[in-house]
């Protein structure tokens, strides 16, 4: 009986190194073949309301909600999108990371307002 458990463990080591070893490849995999954006959409409600060449340095005032009462600073340099400000309580969007490669976002969910990669 002890001979099966540590026959057991042994399989389930080698199961979770597997795995582990899977998780590592696949991941370094999607590093090397993400590819650098170029253009930078703003999404409002799930519609474009603006469209950005990475290569162009903009400051651009993002307004929504009644009466356009909530706003969003987008600026884009160096090849990076990022949010300088923004009036939403919490404000995540505006201590997230610059952006860009292509496929990531910025999302200001209070504003509803997506700043993506393309």
């Amino acid at each position: 009986m002890e001979n099966t458990n540590k026959k057991t463990l042994r399989n389930d080591i080698i199961l979770i190194g597997a795995i582990i070893l899977i998780a590592l490849i696949g991941f370094f995999v999607f590093l090397i073949t993400r590819k650098d954006g170029q253009k930078v959409n703003v999404l409002v409600g799930g519609e474009v309301v603006y469209s950005f060449s990475l290569e162009d340095t903009v400051e651009q005032q993002i307004l929504t909600g009644e009466n356009n009462q909530n706003k969003n600073v987008l600026v884009i340099e160096n090849g990076e999108a990022s949010i300088k400000s923004a009036t939403c309580p919490d404000k995540i969007c505006v201590s997230h990371r610059k952006i860009s490669k292509s496929g990531e976002t910025i999302v200001c969910l209070p504003n509803k307002v997506v700043v993506e990669i393309e």
